[in-house]
């Protein structure tokens, strides 16, 4: 009998991209037709001069997936061939990119949207990681509590064949 307390699960899967003006409008268009779901702006908190980045510019957006992403998972890791590098894992979460969203299945070429690439990012979670995150009552989670790079190469192999 394995420990419940062990079990990984996906938490959630966040899809990005970052852009400012027109590309900006293009990447929430492109994120609205891939999830169904309204994109998030994220603004700069920052000036970056040598970017054009000044606070409060709008300098990208976000989707979150927490219902069913294995699905949105599945869809995403089949654009990449189902590879993944190592050097894309760290503690709790892995982050990849898709260079075109034409490359993931069933997507067609948008004519007003062009040619564009964006951003996944999964993060996982163990059972009792909420006693760190809620308000009231916040408790210490040990350090075992952490889902190391190995065990999210496991979980990945085993659950959707990813190839690293």
């Amino acid at each position: 009998m394995s420990n419940i307390m062990r079990t990984i699960k996906i938490e959630k899967v966040v899809l990005g991209i970052g852009a400012t003006g027109d590309n900006l409008e293009k990447g929430i268009k492109l994120l609205e037709l891939i999830t169904e779901r309204k994109a998030s702006r994220r603004t700069s908190a920052k000036r970056i001069p040598s970017l054009g980045v000044r606070p409060k510019l709008q300098v990208g957006a976000i989707v979150t997936i927490r219902k069913e992403p294995e699905k949105i998972l599945k869809r995403m890791l089949s654009a990449i061939d189902n590879r993944l590098k190592t050097k894309q894992m760290s503690e709790n979460n892995f982050s990849f990119g898709i260079k075109e969203y034409i490359e993931i299945p069933g997507m067609e070429f948008q004519r007003d949207i062009g040619i564009m690439g964006l951003d996944v990012t999964v993060v996982f979670k163990r059972t009792g990681r909420r006693v760190k995150l809620r308000k009231v009552k916040t408790g210490k989670v040990p350090k075992r509590q952490v889902i190391t790079k190995e065990e999210i190469i496991k979980f990945m192999e085993d659950n959707f064949q990813t190839k690293f």
